[in-house]
């Protein structure tokens, strides 16, 4: 063997235990797994006063309790002591205390908070339902969802559905307990699924839905009698309501007994693409052969 081949051999050695050792991949922490139920609610619930609330630090059980929103809008947290709830959503309120705890605290920390009893919001339902009253709000409620715990809209009720809000601030805060926005919904496109499924109420929204306003319409229609009104309605849809035109009836020279604004019934001529008004009294004339 040749005398280079242990010098050789021995300097590879040396050249191995100098290279410091390759740095081995940390695994972060799994992300929390939410229940698919109360994700949404979580995204959008808005927390306040009195909320009860599940949280959850993993691979911490002494830090992991129920906790409650005080009046005040703060929860008291090991460790970090105060913790501002009110005003944010639950998953906002997780990174929070995440990041609180991860400054200085625990390592990479992984938190869950989960809505345990909704206490802090409700909306108010009036008017033509069969259990009108206070509805607490159980996490993100739509305007469906509300209707549905007043016990649906009763047969008398009018097909304009009236939601009432507060403007509020960037910051959620009420500056003028008068200004309000008012949303409109109509009953049958709530019935029919196209609208209200997507409305989220807010806290303190009033909900009301009237008494219907209705229509008369007398003479050559097949079912003469009072019909529901709905702003918006034409003479032509009237008259498609009450059952169209009988084989004497006449499209023509239609007149209409209306309430004006100074309290006075005047007749007016109507023709068929004119809206009617609510209290109208139409009447329907015969052909001239």
């Amino acid at each position: 063997m040749s005398l280079f081949a242990p010098l050789v051999l021995t300097l590879s050695l040396m050249g191995q235990a100098q290279r410091p050792p390759a740095p081995v991949a940390q695994t972060p922490a799994p992300t929390p797994k939410l229940d698919p139920a109360k994700g949404d609610q979580n995204a959008r619930y808005t927390l306040g006063p009195q909320d009860q609330l599940k949280i959850t630090v993993f691979d911490e059980p002494e830090l992991s309790n129920i906790y409650r929103v005080d009046s005040d809008g703060f929860i008291t947290f090991p460790m970090i002591n105060k913790v501002a709830a009110g005003g944010i959503t639950p998953v906002e309120l997780q990174e929070r205390i995440r990041t609180m705890l991860a400054s200085g605290y625990i390592r990479n920390p992984q938190v869950r908070v989960e809505v345990e009893g909704y206490k802090s919001q409700s909306v108010i339902v009036s008017g033509e339902v069969r259990a009108p009253g206070k509805i607490p709000m159980t996490g993100s409620m739509t305007l469906v969802e509300a209707l549905a715990a007043a016990g649906s809209p009763t047969n008398s009720a009018s097909n304009d559905v009236t939601v009432s809000r507060q403007k509020r601030n960037a910051s959620g805060a009420v500056l003028d307990t008068n200004d309000v926005d008012i949303i409109h919904v109509n009953v049958r496109d709530l019935q029919l699924g196209r609208a209200g499924r997507d409305l989220i109420l807010q806290d303190g929204d009033l909900i009301h839905i009237p008494k219907a306003q209705l229509i008369y319409i007398t003479g050559q229609v097949r079912t003469p009698g009072a019909l529901v009104w709905e702003s918006g309605m034409t003479l032509q849809q009237a008259i498609a309501l009450a059952g169209g035109l009988t084989d004497r009836g006449s499209d023509r020279r239609i007149k209409a007994d209306r309430i004006m604004a100074d309290g006075k019934v005047k007749e007016v001529t109507l023709r068929l693409e004119d809206r009617v008004e609510a209290n109208d009294t139409i009447k329907i004339p015969n052909k001239i052969f």
